[in-house]
């Protein structure tokens, strides 16, 4: 195994997939090569980080180690591992069966090739779900970029034309969203009924028209994320036509609409002055300190954060954050309510997410340290975060809930527009 020429291969697709997609589809390889010197690895790499993340660092932070068990956690890595390599395989086949009714070729091989390569952006951005809270927006960044990969290499490993290359990939992208919800059903002990036959379970149900089209039942999660799915397909092809040209505002704007979900629109978050004017000169009887503000953005995505520190002089001390990541938003609107509610607890602390009021929240509370942390996400945007020492988790909260939410909801389209 050529750990080197895995590195590489990483690179290459993420940096420059125009120009690597013809190189794999002409490479030979077989289906168990590609597992073998490939798959395994890469795929390998979200569900050792999630162990990590869960296992041997724990949730919480400033006092708060909240931690699976280690043999929950092994059998836990596992079973997520086995079932990520089948639902690769699985995933492959669908597009091999495909093929045909979007005027391809049918080839098991190259099949698995779309599918090991163009999910490795989602594998790779996996990783950053170690960062405690916003990691999951880089690992949505990275799903998000792998359908792009799809659709620059549906042509060449697959033989599609590329005028049907966009409804090809927003398909296969369904499919790839069942067979996720499955393993993370599975994964998180919750055992129920996912059928990719076109069942009203699922509200999907694949007919023919001059092509293939899926008809999705649009109020559902499944419906939401087949949007996603078929938008992002769309600006991925603007994106490639941008960088055919060469030029550079229309590769930005275009990588702006493939990393918002909606696929039209172009998102500016906001600017680290406005995002200051949530955080009070005094919060509680605690004066404000170290206080900072900034923007950064790649591939596409903007996040504005503001920090600052409260302090009593005496006991309390808390970190409040406001942090707007606008491009993701319609992502986050589908996630939001899909996510499960968690709780891990202990003796002397816990850590648990659920959703209150159409809001995402995490908290976590060490009851020996009087520390902790809890964050909200307000409008499918902004995530409020406070954390530090307090009497209790209800101080905490109310440190969040003294910030002007309802104003800072009022701003949830404020830099969308349609470029």
């Amino acid at each position: 195994m050529d750990f080197a020429k895995i590195v590489g291969r990483i690179k290459a697709i993420l940096g420059s997939p125009r120009t690597e997609w013809p190189v794999i589809a002409a490479e030979p390889a077989t289906i168990g090569g590609l597992f073998r010197n490939y798959i395994c690895i890469v795929a390998a790499l979200p569900v050792v980080t999630q162990f990590i993340r869960g296992t041997l660092i724990g949730h919480g932070g400033f006092g708060v180690h909240v931690h699976t068990p280690l043999g929950m956690g092994l059998l836990g890595m596992i079973l997520h591992y086995a079932l990520t390599l089948m639902v690769t395989y699985v995933a492959a086949l669908i597009v091999d069966a495909l093929a045909p009714t979007f005027g391809g070729t049918k080839d098991p091989v190259q099949a698995l090739k779309t599918v090991a390569y163009g999910w490795t952006a989602g594998w790779v951005a996996g990783i950053a779900m170690i960062i405690p809270w916003l990691g999951w927006l880089v690992a949505i960044a990275g799903l998000i970029y792998g359908i792009y990969l799809l659709y620059l290499g549906l042509p060449h490993t697959m033989r599609c034309p590329t005028d049907k290359a966009a409804g090809y990939t927003a398909v296969t992208v369904i499919a790839g969203i069942v067979l996720s919800w499955i393993v993370a059903l599975v994964v998180g002990g919750i055992f129920g009924t996912a059928v990719l036959t076109g069942a009203s379970a699922t509200g999907m149900h694949v007919t023919r028209s001059d092509g293939a089209t899926v008809t999705v039942d649009p109020d559902s999660a499944l419906g939401k994320l087949s949007a996603i799915g078929a938008n992002t397909a769309r600006a991925a092809k603007d994106l490639d036509n941008a960088q055919k040209t060469g030029d550079v505002a229309a590769q930005q704007t275009a990588m702006g609409k493939l990393m918002s979900g909606d696929g039209k629109r172009v998102a500016t978050s906001l600017s680290p002055q406005t995002l200051q004017g949530f955080l009070p000169d005094e919060l509680d009887g605690m004066k404000r300190s170290d206080f900072n503000a900034q923007r950064s953005g790649a591939m596409g995505m903007q996040i504005s954060t503001a920090r600052a520190t409260y302090s009593d002089g005496r006991v309390r001390t808390l970190q409040m954050e406001v942090a707007d990541a606008g491009n993701v938003r319609d992502v986050a609107a589908v996630a939001s309510p899909a996510t499960p509610t968690t709780e891990d607890q202990t003796d002397r602390s816990y850590d648990k997410t659920y959703t209150d009021h159409d809001r995402l929240v995490h908290e976590s509370w060490d009851v020996q340290t009087k520390s902790g942390e809890f964050s909200v996400v307000v409008a499918d945007r902004f995530t409020v975060k406070a954390s530090g020492n307090a009497e209790d988790i209800d101080e905490l909260k109310q440190a969040v809930n003294d910030l002007d939410l309802g104003r800072l909801a009022l701003l949830k389209n404020a830099g969308i527009g349609d470029h």
